[in-house]
């Protein structure tokens, strides 16, 4: 069975609403709805002032589709919609009425292309009774219609009920007995444009909102160092690089075990966006829970690599990882690294160096079965040690086109340690030199963590 046809209007009239008067006075023929909505029309320019509209119907019912509005009238009159008067939009071009008797056939009419919906509040919602809700057909049509703007229809001596309609969520309502053209084409203008407004100001709301979530939610997987107990300093630096996030790719971690030895720990998974954050995260965890559990060297990062294959979105992710164990003591380390830039190790008295990178196994991800070794390493009795992303390397030094690099940045922090900086001074003052040398926001993410011991 064919689906009926929408009973459409569309009705060039002047806004004063005393077009259909002066249309009878002419003696001319009452012309259907459905008539004037397909039947070409002629105008008379020299008493119009609007010049002759040429072409066929299909042509200028495709040319409102896109230009004028549309009203879904929906009221229970079988003979038509005497109360609503002819309409013109703000642009002077007619405001095209659809009419529907009930809420099942307004759900079909209910396309994309109706901007507002006049609904009478005395048509009875669906299994409504006698003594129900008086406004249930209006929350059954902003059920239905969320996104529509909404008129509410009352009679004269239901002005209050009107009001309610208002504050339930309609955008306003309009009294039957003083409907008129230029009232009810200026309310679904109002309408439509308050509509546009609320929604626009909900989704910024709900933006706001998310953004704040994500936040909280970045701030809550960064990690809270435990060192409780420990004589050394910790100061940490980061700055993601993806625009507006708190979390990137690169990932950190500092706790001390019960026998005193104190892990740290830095890396990088390839990538800047929130599937590569979110598997940096995974990778901290379970870096420190495997820590907490006694495992160190080639065995964590032997499962650290089974947590990655199992949790990465893509063969191809790999991620770059250095891992440090401090003796209890504080005067030695083991030392691995995984693809990852080498530390550097600043002691009084004597230059800042990279610590060596000799045993430098890849990379986690890129080899099965690839074993890591651990160097072992003097730190001395007085020290700083820095581990740091390659971000801090990478980013570009003026107009030059060069990469600092890790010598450049081994001179860098030289000099800053030479000119009395030190802890989370220090680590702020790096970062913000790497920027400035880079002519502006690092691409990449950055990561940055500083222990110190002093005697």
């Amino acid at each position: 069975m064919p689906a009926p046809v929408p009973r459409q209007r569309a009705i060039p009239a002047a806004e004063s609403g005393q077009a259909p008067a002066a249309a009878q006075s002419t003696g001319s023929a009452p012309v259907s709805p459905e008539a004037r909505t397909t039947a070409p029309r002629a105008a008379d320019p020299s008493q119009s002032g609007t010049p002759d509209r040429t072409g066929t119907a299909p042509d200028r019912a495709e040319t409102a589709a896109h230009t004028n509005l549309t009203l879904l009238l929906i009221e229970d009159d079988p003979g038509g919609s005497p109360i609503v008067p002819d309409l013109l939009d703000q642009s002077g071009k007619p405001i095209r009425i659809r009419t529907a008797r009930n809420l099942t056939e307004a759900e079909r009419l209910l396309t994309d292309d109706v901007h507002c919906i006049l609904l009478d509040l005395a048509l009875p919602a669906p299994g409504r009774t006698g003594d129900g809700d008086e406004l249930a057909v209006l929350k059954h049509v902003l059920e239905l219609a969320p996104r529509h703007a909404v008129l509410a229809l009352t009679g004269a001596d239901d002005a209050e009920r009107g009001a309610e309609a208002v504050r339930v969520g309609a955008q306003d309502y309009l009294v039957r007995d003083e409907l008129d053209g230029r009232l009810l084409s200026r309310a679904i203008r109002y309408a439509v444009e308050r509509k546009r407004s609320d929604s626009a100001e909900r989704r910024l709301a709900e933006g706001r909102v998310r953004a704040q979530e994500n936040r909280r939610l970045e701030r809550g997987l960064l990690p809270t160092p435990l060192l409780d107990g420990s004589p050394l300093r910790f100061a940490a630096r980061y700055r993601p690089g993806r625009s507006r996030a708190l979390l990137g790719g690169d990932f950190y971690d500092v706790v001390r075990t019960p026998d005193g030895t104190v892990h740290a720990m830095i890396g990088d998974v390839c990538g800047h966006g929130p599937d590569e954050a979110a598997l940096g995260v995974e990778l901290r965890i379970a870096w420190r829970a495997l820590t907490l559990a006694g495992l160190c060297g080639d065995q964590l990062l032997g499962t650290l690599q089974e947590v990655l294959e199992h949790e990465r979105a893509d063969d191809e992710i790999f991620a770059t990882l250095c891992t440090v164990d401090i003796a209890p003591d504080g005067r030695r380390a083991g030392l691995c690294l995984a693809g990852h830039p080498s530390p550097l190790l600043a002691r009084p008295g004597v230059p800042a160096r990279l610590l060596p990178y000799d045993n430098n196994g890849p990379a986690l991800g890129l080899l099965p079965g690839a074993r890591w070794p651990r160097t072992q390493v003097e730190l001395g009795a007085e020290w700083s040690l820095m581990l740091y992303t390659d971000g801090l390397i990478e980013g570009r030094v003026g107009g030059t086109g060069e990469r600092l690099g890790q010598e450049g940045m081994v001179e860098m922090i030289r000099r800053q340690l030479s000119e009395g900086l030190r802890g989370e001074e220090l680590l702020r003052t790096a970062v913000n030199e790497v920027r400035d040398l880079n002519g502006g926001e690092l691409t990449d993410d950055v990561a940055v963590l500083l222990l110190d011991r002093a005697v």
